[in-house]
């Protein structure tokens, strides 16, 4: 099992997010923060890594950006929760489930209002 966090936002569709390491974030680091919304760390992110990698001597410059991408790895799916959270968002459910699509059902079962915000308005 795997533990998920669910965030939720009146009139909106619950957002659920997979809790500790992503390698997507370790591999693509800030195109991987803007491809789940996450302006602000990504734009930070990003300009931190090539500036330091650009003024690093020559030999570290490959190995700075290793140790950029193991903490974009270990810290992306937390910039992505903040960046939840500067949208109007609050963490209100820790769920554990085997992946998101079961992780969402126990929402809802736990949470029967939100079926509404799933179906919307015309449902």
């Amino acid at each position: 099992m795997k533990s998920y966090t669910a965030h939720l936002k009146p009139h909106c569709p619950p957002v659920v997010l997979l809790e500790g390491w992503s390698w997507g974030a370790a591999v693509f680091g800030p195109f991987w923060l803007l491809a789940h919304r996450a302006w602000v760390p990504a734009v930070l992110f990003g300009a931190v890594v090539l500036l330091v990698v650009v003024l690093a001597p020559p030999g570290l410059g490959g190995l700075i950006g290793l140790g950029f991408g193991v903490l974009a790895g270990l810290l992306g799916r937390d910039a992505v929760r903040w960046s939840l959270e500067r949208r109007g968002y609050l963490l209100t459910h820790v769920v554990a489930a085997r992946d998101v699509d079961g992780a969402l059902a126990r929402l809802l079962h736990a949470r029967a209002d939100l079926h509404a915000s799933l179906i919307g308005p015309l449902g």
